[in-house]
């Protein structure tokens, strides 16, 4: 029986110092890393948990992610499907996204015991009211009611929890980035470009279609980091320019796009500023969703 869930190319900056990582805290790093590694370990396996659950649905333009978290704000469960229904934040094949989110909804139910009656979900920072609001419909025609939109860069931090530095969203079509000071958010901007571009780049170089390049990124990319270089200095150009080409402090790495060996070590050198990549970083953005 199903227990119901209730409410709760321009210039580069002008340092050129490369630099790979200066950190946060250490006990900062030890916290974010743990959470995210316990989230990892949660796809398709739910946890145990006491309590109501918060869920979180990220529309991504890649992948479309439910997740859910416990009372204490820990990780429970997570599940995808791929799915090319929202471009750049913008839902384009509605009935697409409605049916991917109601099969999420359907298998967390089975797995979790509870209904999943309501989330909340996510936008790009530059998406225009009206097309956000698209995100909300979506969970509605799904089944679930939309307790909270938020933008994907606050829904990040929800996680990462950074007080002073920049949290970039690299998402499939566009590269978000907000700067925080003193645990305020002061700038969040949003420029078009991110991980369909460098799929675009190799599918390019090695002549094969779009999906295979998606694939060959994801699975190999070790193998093909050195021909997707410029398209992750491109990113790296974005983020300067989002940051008014001055260094916000540490920069955090958000998001899927970016999980290539070395990306975050072009990004460091082509800004000159410090760093911070995370393991599964792709999950940090859909789990601060959850607990937005």
């Amino acid at each position: 029986m199903l227990m119901r869930a209730k409410p709760s190319a321009p210039a580069r900056p002008a340092t050129r110092t490369a630099r790979r990582a200066a950190k946060p805290t250490p006990a900062d790093d030890k916290r974010v890393d743990r959470f995210l590694a316990a989230a990892a370990q949660r796809l398709r396996k739910p946890g145990d948990s006491q309590g109501t659950l918060r869920f979180g649905v990220d529309l991504g333009t890649a992948t479309i992610v439910l997740c859910a978290i416990d009372p204490m704000g820990q990780p429970v469960w997570w599940d995808f499907v791929r799915a090319q229904v929202v471009r750049d934040g913008v839902v384009v094949d509605f009935q697409g996204a409605v049916d991917a989110v109601r099969g999420l909804k359907q298998r967390a139910e089975a797995a979790l015991g509870v209904a999943v009656e309501e989330a909340a979900t996510a936008h790009p920072p530059a998406v225009p009211l009206s097309d956000c609001r698209a995100c909300g419909y979506v969970l509605q025609q799904a089944g679930i009611d939309c307790r909270s939109l938020v933008d994907e860069v606050s829904a990040a931090n929800a996680v990462l929890q950074v007080r002073d530095g920049a949290v970039v969203d690299v998402g499939g079509g566009s590269t978000g980035v907000g700067v925080f000071r003193e645990g305020a958010l002061v700038s969040l901007t949003d420029r078009a470009g991110g991980g369909h571009q460098l799929d675009l780049i190799l599918a390019g170089a090695l002549r094969i279609p779009i999906e295979d390049a998606e694939r060959r990124k994801r699975e190999r990319g070790a193998e093909v980091m050195q021909m997707l270089r410029p398209g992750v200095e491109r990113v790296a150009s974005s983020i300067a320019l989002q940051c008014g080409g001055e260094s916000p402090g540490v920069v955090h790495l958000a998001g899927g796009a970016l999980q290539l060996p070395g990306a975050a070590e072009v990004i460091a050198s082509y800004l000159g500023w410090p760093v911070r990549a995370y393991a599964h970083a792709e999950l940090i953005t859909p789990f601060g969703i959850a607990i937005s």
